[in-house]
């Protein structure tokens, strides 16, 4: 692993400012620079960057973080790569030790792709041969040959160990392509090792930066599987990558919309159309990881399924992304959904028709979750009570993600019409008898990339979001005014945290010196804790600016416990409620705690006011 002295002497090398600006374009307000933020569309800028706390933060879609948070969010990285990109940057030399990626292991198997990516490319484009021949032949039938082969860099895999004798003449070893899944492990019949792909049209798989991490091979003629992709490596990960977002991300940007579709040629296919915002998923439907992905370039997904009966089972199935809905990420993106007339691919379709009849279906997409009602709902007869009953029955619990918003509220008014029910609290009432759906899988990133977290799609209540903000800001006032920090580290021991990370960032604040500057304390703090600089990049101090440090001491610790006995005290009032007018013990407890309770907010209130 990456220490963490080498960690803290990476990010004290980098200049934030000067790294952002190679992306963004930057003005300086004040001590600040503000530009318009990488990570979503916007006009006017709402992108901060901090150069005495080393931290960003777009106060329109919320991303803040560290010099290394950047870096994994702009390239698609993990923390250890985007330290290891920045020491590089520096000129700094890392040390690591009992790592399961060794230093220079993902740049070797890197470039074993990139020589395999050669390999197949130069069999498809210049060897003659019965097979190669064929190759040509079918890519030619698909109007996928010449300039098209060369700007997808499409290849031939002949198979019978030609890569793997090629790519050991290149000095590559045995597990360098086991590693790189160019060569499946021998399964112990033998030692000999063989190509993965053969007989194969080969579509290489980008990373962000257009670099070779995978492959997939669709079979010249009959076999099975028709196509087959490069298993998880640990370069490519299938849930997480998409084909050709190296080519459409630009324009994914520019037009605020990504389009999905099933198939690498599909996906050739509407880019020479003129769609080039247009990716595919490889071999699985669309996942958490794939929406994370999108959601750092658009706003709006638009699914194109296709119209055969592969691509309505694909459809029907994509009712189970709306549990995505209940996601930080899916509430990034709005999901919409296309289906192709006939039975049409959107190879099919862009070779048929003009460009613009492929617009007219994309502009008639509908809300994922409107499609999947209306898939459900096609399968009653309306216009029978009791159909209409066991429809309701069957739609209901598609809308338990987005449960308590307004989307369920405008869904249930919907509903109410197409199902003809007078009174929409039957339809609530269903809503909240209704079964949740299962939750979408977790993505692999590790907790320094940000972990897939299932998360309820009801916003937590003022109260709390306030309490959130006032630990926030206690927190930085701690890393900025040394001055206070020994009257706060007695404090954070007593504190009833509401965030378990800031809990975690105050326990890891207690354990480093008081002493140290401002601008090591937060060096130390991210070696220690990379994921503290997005909790905290959002904390406004200088909103503050007139007041002395240690009277915001007071006033944020007085404002946390404030609110959290405000809180309480509705909740047992809430409780007071619900209890039954005859169980008077359990209400007489109730209110003497809420007695209790008030109390301590009075001797608070009192307090403060005399300590002011």
């Amino acid at each position: 692993m990456i220490s963490e002295d080498d960690i803290r002497r990476v990010h004290d090398a980098t200049d934030i400012v000067e790294l952002v600006s190679e992306r963004v374009v930057l003005r300086q307000r004040g001590r600040d620079f503000w530009g318009c933020c990488p990570f979503h569309n916007e006009k006017t800028a709402s992108f901060k960057v901090d150069p005495a706390s080393r931290f960003y933060h777009c106060f329109g879609c919320g991303e803040g973080g560290s010099v290394f948070t950047f870096l994994m969010k702009l390239e698609n990285i993990d923390f250890p790569d985007a330290v290891r990109a920045l020491a590089q940057r520096a000129n700094i030399e890392l040390t690591e030790e009992n790592s399961k990626a060794p230093i220079g292991r993902k740049a070797r198997l890197l470039t074993v792709c990139e020589e395999t990516s050669s390999f197949y490319h130069q069999q498809l484009m210049r060897v003659k041969s019965p097979e190669s021949d064929a190759a040509r032949a079918y890519l030619a039938k698909r109007n996928m040959s010449g300039d098209i082969a060369k700007q997808w860099r499409l290849g031939f895999a002949p198979g019978n160990g030609s890569l793997v004798r090629h790519l050991g003449k290149k000095d590559f070893t045995r597990d360098e392509i086991i590693d790189a899944n160019v060569a499946p492990k021998p399964d112990g019949t033998g030692n000999q090792l063989r190509d993965r792909f053969y007989n194969r049209i080969i579509f290489p798989i980008s990373d962000l930066q257009g670099r070779p991490i995978a492959f997939g091979g669709r079979i010249i003629g009959q076999g099975e599987p028709k196509y087959l992709n490069s298993s998880d490596t640990l370069l490519f990960h299938k849930r997480d990558n998409l084909y050709a977002i190296d080519k459409a991300k630009a324009t994914i940007t520019s037009k605020d919309t990504a389009l999905v579709v099933e198939g690498y040629t599909d996906v050739i296919a509407m880019h020479a159309a003129g769609f080039t915002n247009t990716v595919a998923t490889l071999g699985t439907a669309l996942t958490p990881g794939h929406l994370k992905l999108l959601a750092r370039f658009t706003k709006r997904v638009v699914l194109l399924f296709d119209g055969d009966e592969a691509g309505q089972r694909a459809a029907d199935r994509a009712a189970e992304l709306i549990s995505v809905l209940a996601t930080p990420e899916g509430r990034k993106a709005d999901l919409f959904v296309a289906i192709l007339p006939g039975t049409m691919d959107p190879a099919d379709f862009c070779a048929e028709n003009d460009p613009e009849e492929m617009q007219v279906l994309l502009d008639t997409a509908v809300p994922l979750l409107r499609f999947a009602l209306d898939r459900r709902l096609a399968r009653w007869d309306l216009t029978k009570p009791e159909q209409r009953s066991r429809a309701l029955d069957d739609v209901v619990g598609l809308l338990i993600p987005v449960k308590g918003t307004l989307l369920a509220t405008d869904y249930l008014n919907y509903l109410r019409d197409v199902l003809l029910v007078d009174d929409i609290q039957t339809l609530v009432i269903a809503l909240d008898k209704a079964k949740p759906l299962p939750a979408p899988r977790a993505t692999t990133d590790d907790s320094a990339s940000g972990q897939w977290k299932q998360s309820s799609c009801t916003p937590a209540d003022p109260a709390t979001e306030r309490i959130i903000s006032f630990e926030r800001e206690l927190l930085f006032l701690y890393i900025e005014q040394p001055e206070v920090r020994e009257r706060l580290r007695e404090a954070f021991g007593r504190l009833p945290w509401i965030s378990d990370e800031h809990a975690a960032i105050a326990q890891a604040l207690h354990a480093l010196e008081v002493t140290v500057q401002s601008d090591e304390l937060i060096s130390r703090l991210i070696a220690h804790m990379p994921t503290a600089a997005t909790v905290l990049s959002s904390a406004r101090l200088q909103d503050f600016s007139d007041v002395p440090p240690n009277r915001l001491a007071g006033m944020l610790m007085f404002s946390i416990k404030e609110e959290q006995l405000k809180r309480a005290i509705r909740a047992e009032n809430a409780r007071l409620r619900l209890t039954q007018e005859g169980d008077s013990s359990v209400r007489d407890e109730l209110f003497k705690r809420i007695s209790q309770l008030q109390q301590e907010l009075s001797d608070l209130r009192r307090k403060t006011h005399i300590d002011s």
